[in-house]
């Protein structure tokens, strides 16, 4: 069976991609973290990231890199984007990359479980325009 991000990556759930290329994409997280929390997921289905090739692993972190300066220049003033690969809520690999002000915002026990979806809509129009080159 598909994971949830294959599903949505195909276009079976919806998502606010903000990044799409042949070896990933990147979109917001319904249950962010912090305000432009995007996750950044290989189109390959694979669960563990020590089990990615090098080449994808790397272009994952560029596509990071990208998404956390677009997130510093968008207007979400973090203080710092926090980049973390934890794994444990979905069997396919996705790189959190969130604007934070404190430590809290990584906790996942504080995620938003219902995020205002006009703000979500905002927020990924801001970040596609940033990576878009404004």
């Amino acid at each position: 069976m598909p994971s949830i991000f294959t599903r949505i990556i195909d276009g079976e759930i919806p998502g606010r991609f903000v990044w799409r290329d042949d070896a990933c994409v990147a979109f917001l997280d319904v249950r962010p973290l912090n305000r432009g929390h995007v996750l950044v997921v290989p189109r390959a289905e694979i669960d563990h990231w020590v089990d990615l090739d090098g080449d994808t692993m790397a272009h994952l972190m560029a596509v990071a890199h990208r998404v956390a300066a677009a997130q510093r220049s968008a207007g979400l003033a973090p203080d710092r984007v926090g980049l973390m690969i934890a794994g444990f809520e979905v069997p396919h690999v996705h790189v959190h990359v969130v604007p934070i002000s404190t430590m809290g915002h990584l906790d996942f026990s504080r995620a938003d479980t219902s995020p205002d979806p006009g703000d979500l809509d905002a927020v990924a129009a801001l970040l596609r325009t940033e990576l878009d080159g404004g």
